[in-house]
């Protein structure tokens, strides 16, 4: 076993990324980081690095436990690197989650009618603490 490892190897083999071309393709476009510095898929790594990868809306860190370039089975990861995410970027991931409706991609077409319930329900003028009662009190005054 070797020390080192092509990182778009290493992001497969240690199940960051389903296929190898995909993860070539992340390094390409800048998604992977190491220290801050966009690398390269041909880009090698040690044992020790912290590995940042974005798949939006947050960023993952990964420190790297050991080099492989062979894929392993899912019960090995823990062997092969330490999910060091900071917690904050999880919260980003659960409040997108929770106004995931808010920020649709583009060409996924109409909202749904329950989109649309929701839309309306999380804008509803009860939750602000208006009431129409309200609006014709004040137009007496």
């Amino acid at each position: 076993m070797s020390d080192i490892a092509r990182i778009d190897k290493w992001l497969w083999a240690a199940r960051i990324f389903k296929t190898r071309s995909i993860a070539a393709d992340a390094c390409k476009n800048g998604r992977v980081t190491i220290k801050g510095v966009n690398v390269k898929p041909s880009h090698t790594i040690k044992a020790g690095e912290v590995v940042s990868v974005k798949k939006p809306p947050i960023t993952y860190s990964f420190k790297v436990l050991k080099t492989i370039e062979q894929r392993v089975g899912a019960k090995l990861i823990p062997d092969v690197y330490e999910n060091v995410t900071e917690a904050k970027q999880y919260e980003l991931l659960e409040m997108s989650r929770i106004s995931g409706f808010v920020d649709r991609a583009r060409g996924t077409g109409r909202p749904t009618k329950k989109d649309r319930r929701q839309m309306d329900a999380f804008v509803d003028p009860a939750m602000f603490g208006f009431d129409e009662e309200d609006d014709d009190d004040d137009s007496i005054l």
